[in-house]
């Protein structure tokens, strides 16, 4: 009866090991699992803030090529309002170049 008595403690200790392993295992999956998650909110903060940066940067460089772009179209609309335009010169011309055609 002792070689029963050892054998049913020996199965009694493996099935307490087992469960101790799966208690460990599960113990693991549980913070890896927790590790990914902050790992992933982490990571999105960093990406969130980055984009945001960008995005700032994004909007003053191109407020600021729309104010130079509207100060450059400005200043040619300027520059073509004192241009004297002499349209009995640009008429005689005219008449005198198709005239020559005929």
């Amino acid at each position: 009866m002792n070689d029963d008595n050892a054998l049913g403690h020996l199965l009694q200790i493996e099935a307490e090991a087992v469960a101790l392993v799966n208690d460990a295992q599960a113990e693991a999956d549980r913070r890896i699992i927790e590790a990914e998650k902050q790992s992933r909110a982490e990571y999105e903060e960093r990406y969130r803030a980055e984009a945001e940066k960008l995005e700032i940067e994004y909007q003053k460089e191109k407020d600021s090529v729309k104010d130079s772009y509207k100060k450059e179209l400005e200043a040619y609309g300027e520059e073509l309002s004192a241009i004297t335009i002499h349209m009995d010169r640009f008429s005689a011309l005219l008449s005198e170049l198709l005239a020559g055609e005929a």
